[in-house]
């Protein structure tokens, strides 16, 4: 029998970007089993075959006619077909690379190879939803003869990089950090990838800083004021902010902040348009250094709702397309007696970053709930000598308030997610 190992070479993390490298090591090895008669016999192996694809799941009805044509025909020829290997769809496939043909390996020997591929730029990133799901598999398929074709399955996690709006106005070059320094007429310039000019231009739009101040009322009057220092944060960073409450007239008691995505279902998921050119391809907001630092700076200010509005009325209050939503972080802070506090809310980094696709749109929010009341300072005066007592009951009322935010990839290689060894067994 012979067993098939395929550890990859990142072993730190098996997380990778979008135009990103994957490299991994396939070991095949003649194991002999303890009720073997002929331990001599050799074993041969036909051909194998390595390459990457991108499977979608989802809980609704997609039209094909939107598959492309390349595609069609590399999974009608050319490449394994692993529609029935794994659950769904297959929406993007690399190239088959042959790692051999006609294999034969003595008792405990073994044969290492090296395969390496891209991740597709146009590919989604890895996503479980509620409706629909991403994920990538490096698939490993080999035939002895007059057998089966038989798959080993390799789970990898991608990252989505947004492309550059306007690249020609972001010159990079080698000297890019150490123009000061001097230079060496006989080192050789080598040429900077576009994947490397996105993660430069990545860098410089999640630390610019961009603050920007947001008036909080209701009915009642002035609740506070919200400072959020920038609008887009990657994977494992903080959202901090601050709330002033100074010149108020309406009391906050309480509030709550929570992190949540949003899984918007586009109109178009159970028929997509045939004449389509992007074929369920990923696209993200492209990096436009204008354009992110105002991203936040228009229609932020939500209507509200109140502990006496309908709640069928939600989408209408919030003024958007809500979706289905899940909270990752929640933040609570008890703040009557106070006049500034700040808000600290972690990014974790297992959450897929804000992408869109043809048939869903993910996107990150900021959920605020403030209990109020109009009555200050416990509905009476600071007494001269004594105790202040709190009353027993309050009169107050909720109010919500959605925020958007955009989340960016962090760096795979910052995130600890060990790869495991995958094998299979074949008798």
């Amino acid at each position: 029998m012979i067993e098939i190992k395929a550890k990859l070479v990142r072993a730190d993390a098996a997380i990778y970007a979008t135009g990103e490298r994957v490299e991994c090591l396939i070991e095949f090895v003649h194991k002999v089993g303890e009720n073997v008669e002929n331990v001599n016999n050799d074993e041969n192996l036909a051909w194998a075959s390595a390459q990457l694809h991108c499977y979608r799941k989802t809980s609704f009805s997609v039209s094909s006619q939107g598959k492309s044509l390349d595609l069609s025909e590399m999974i009608g020829k050319t490449a394994l077909d692993a529609v029935t290997q794994a659950p769904g769809d297959i929406i993007i496939t690399t190239k088959p690379k042959i790692l051999f043909c006609d294999l034969k390996l003595k008792v405990n020997e073994s044969k290492i190879y090296f395969f390496n591929e891209f991740v597709p730029r146009n590919g989604p990133p890895t996503y479980k939803g509620h409706d629909i799901k991403y994920f990538y598999r490096l698939t490993i398929a080999t035939q002895r003869v007059k057998s089966k074709v038989q798959t080993l399955a390799v789970p990898i996690r991608v990252l989505p990089i947004p492309p550059i709006a306007r690249p020609d106005e972001l010159p990079i070059t080698v000297e890019t950090n150490d123009e000061l320094a001097p230079t060496n007429p006989f080192l050789e310039k080598r040429e900077v990838s576009e994947l490397e000019t996105s993660w430069h231009h990545l860098k410089n739009v999640i630390a610019r800083r961009a603050p920007k101040f947001y008036r909080i009322s209701n009915k009642r009057g002035f609740v506070g004021r919200f400072c959020l220092f920038k609008p887009a944060y990657k994977l494992g960073e903080d959202i901090v902010g601050s709330l002033d409450f100074a010149n108020c007239s309406v009391r906050c008691v309480q509030f709550s902040v929570k992190l949540q995505i949003q899984e918007i279902c586009l109109p178009c998921n159970n028929t997509k348009n045939p004449n389509s050119d992007r074929n369920d391809s990923f696209y993200l907001n492209s990096l436009d250094a204008a354009s992110v630092a105002s991203e936040v700076a228009t229609n932020n200010l939500h209507k509200f709702s109140t502990s006496g509005s309908n709640n069928n009325n939600k989408e209408e209050l919030c003024g958007e397309q809500t979706g289905e939503v899940t909270t990752h972080v929640t933040s609570h802070q008890v703040c009557y007696a106070m006049l500034q506090t700040q808000v600290v809310v972690p990014i974790p980094l297992h959450v897929t970053p804000s992408f869109r696709t043809d048939l869903v749109d993910v996107r990150w929010r900021l959920h605020f709930e403030f209990v109020t009341s109009t009555m200050m300072n416990f509905g009476k005066e600071n007494p001269v000598e004594g105790e202040l007592q709190s009353p027993s009951k309050i009169p107050v009322e909720t109010m919500m308030w959605n925020l958007p935010i955009s989340i960016y990839s962090a760096n795979p290689l910052q995130i600890y997610s060990p790869s495991q060894a995958h094998s299979l067994l074949i008798k």
